[in-house]
């Protein structure tokens, strides 16, 4: 038996058979053409780049129809990059001037530009790396015919193993064979992590190895929640696993009960429970979940799934609907979190040398006015349409707050001199992501009217970790002593001065942190909608002076693995069905 940790993009686990997709990049020679046959060579490099925008339209309106329209802007992204003027030519002077035929152009400057990505220090340009090789192939079928997929040998149900998946075949898996997928690359942010969510199956990103060790027909074990592929899994830990699946079915079933059932203590105190969404059609989803409302709109999706910067007018009518969907419940509103491992750094004449540290999110709107002010103005104008509050991101020190919220108020001003309808009192919050923020918590309580615990990005700056690089994912940790200072402190700076405080990272939908999270003060979660009924199957079946007993001994220990341990073991006894005890290896 071998286990394999990687980094968890898609919940759930999985018992199957192997299926390695190979799938080799085609290599082409370089053959030159007779002098004057140049032209035909650029016309042919004209049609293949036509029909596979036309192929990239239809896989977009079947994504759209079949996944979700989250998934069909993945497509509108590519149209966008194989129409780049910029990318198609340095195609055609390469035709021109080496006198070559258009499918070798084609490889080789697709294969520069995919080995200036992977030599990024950045992991969002390598987890874009996918998306090059996905447009290369499409556009070298047309040039030389048909490359065959071995996914077209896929006849059963199986466990898709490879070293890295392009968007293009995770959208064609046929969907009654492919039970789940494991990859050696590829990070939380990629497309293809996308397309896993989209498809509801486990899968587990960034393994590193795990290509090397698997064969077809080999047993495999994917834990979706985890992070863990097991290879080879021996009797006991398939038993384990089995157990595992079973009760996960029936467990639920059972909370298909809790969704007309309020988020409330055993001892009477509510909880609001929001969920987190990228798109206004998700507003559906966490509400038919049960959740309260959103917590967290990620308005940044609109940037980076769309081939250019979404206009006022198709950023208002997004959030319209999303006020009309909310139907007056909690919408909160974040402005666009760009940079770093965003589009921004790929569409950048020169992509910044640490982007995580450098121009990203309220920095990057600040230096960005016009953008900024656009989006300000669309979100003001839909408060006109039911209530929403606007939330500022990445905010580390008292003056970027003063400063966006002077630039909104001289928004406010510009929309009441144009007679344009808004929400004056639109309450204003900001997330604490930064050790910075955190610390200095009580000089923003006299800024804001609420706050938003990041805490994806919390635990990365606290601990110098990168969240997407698989290689340190496990000095990854919320349960870090430092990461629950931090928070501890923010919940009780909060409660001094009566402002609202929120959690709405990965850590809030995790059914382990639910008990700490009360515990420490916090009365509202923002979780991903699927996770919405978990979360309040805990909430339901605990009181908060356990909660703040536990909190008390959690922040006692002085490592991770002590917080971890703990807590798994109180979830165990409130949920075993949830928990099941499993290990990270």
């Amino acid at each position: 038996m071998e286990i394999f940790k990687g980094i968890p993009v898609s919940s759930g686990v999985v018992i199957a058979r192997v299926f390695v997709l190979d799938d080799v990049h085609v290599r082409i020679p370089k053959r030159q053409v007779p002098a004057g046959a140049e032209q035909a060579e650029q016309v042919r490099l004209e049609t293949a780049l036509k029909a596979s925008l036309e192929d990239l339209d239809a896989m977009r309106r079947h994504a759209e129809e079949e996944l979700g329209a989250e998934a069909a802007k993945i497509f509108a992204f590519h149209q966008g990059m194989l129409a780049d003027p910029s990318l198609v030519k340095l195609i055609a002077e390469r035709i021109t001037k080496e006198r070559v035929t258009a499918e070798w152009a084609v490889q080789e400057q697709f294969r520069l530009l995919a080995k200036r990505f992977e030599a990024m220090a950045d992991p969002a340009f390598r987890t874009k790396v996918d998306d090059l090789w996905d447009l290369e192939r499409r556009v070298l079928r047309h040039l030389i015919g048909e490359h065959r997929s071995a996914l077209s040998r896929l006849d059963q149900p199986a466990v898709i193993v490879a070293s890295d998946l392009t968007p293009s075949q995770a959208a064609t898996f046929p969907r009654s064979h492919v039970l789940g997928f494991c990859t050696d690359l590829g990070g939380p942010t990629s497309h293809t992590a996308i397309f896993a969510r989209a498809l509801d199956i486990p899968a587990v990103v960034g393994c590193e190895t795990l290509t090397q060790a698997a064969e077809d027909g080999d047993p495999i074990i994917i834990d979706g929640d985890r992070g863990v592929a097991i290879l080879h899994p021996d009797e006991k830990t398939l038993e384990e696993y089995s157990g595992y699946i079973k009760e996960a079915q029936a467990f639920a079933l059972s909370l298909a009960e809790l969704k007309d059932l309020g988020a409330v203590t055993t001892d009477g105190v509510e909880i609001e429970l929001l969920g987190n969404i990228e798109f206004a059609s998700e507003v559906r989803s966490v509400l038919e979940d049960g959740g309260a409302g959103v917590g967290l709109f990620r308005t940044e999706f609109l940037w980076l799934t769309s081939d250019h910067e979404p206009t006022e007018q198709e950023q208002f009518e997004e959030y319209r609907l999303c006020a009309e969907l909310a139907g007056g419940k909690t919408m909160v509103l974040r402005t666009f979190d760009l940079g770093a491992d965003k589009a921004t750094q790929e569409r950048a004449g020169t992509p910044e040398r640490n982007p995580f540290l450098g121009l990203r999110s309220i920095r990057y709107c600040l230096q960005n006015l016009p953008l900024f002010k656009r989006q300000l103005r669309a979100m003001l104008r839909a408060t006109a349409s039911g209530p929403m509050k606007i939330m500022f991101p990445l905010v580390s020190n008292v003056m970027e707050l003063r400063q966006a919220k002077m630039i909104l108020r001289d928004v406010m001003e510009d929309l009441e001199d144009e007679g344009i309808a808004f929400d004056r009192e639109t309450k204003i919050g900001m997330m604490v992501e930064t050790p910075s923020a955190a610390i200095m918590v009580h000089s923003f309580c006299r800024e804001v009217d609420f706050f938003s615990i990041g805490t994806n990005d919390l635990i990365q700056y606290t601990l110098a970790v990168d969240r997407t690089n698989e290689r340190v994912s496990k000095l990854y940790s919320g349960a870090d002593p430092a990461v629950l200072r931090l928070m501890k402190e923010v919940a009780r700076t909060a409660k001094r001065f009566n402002i609202p405080v929120s959690c709405c990272g990965e850590l809030a939908g995790d059914t382990q942190y639910t008990m700490l999270l009360l515990g420490l003060g916090l009365r509202t979660l923002s979780v991903t909608p699927s996770r919405i009924p978990y979360v309040k199957r805990v909430i339901r079946s605990v009181d908060i002076g356990k909660c703040e007993r536990l909190a008390r001994t959690a922040c006692s220990f002085d490592s991770d693995r002590q917080v971890i341990a703990y807590l798994r073991d109180q979830a165990r006894k409130v949920i075993p069905e949830e928990s099941g005890g499993r290990s990270a290896g």
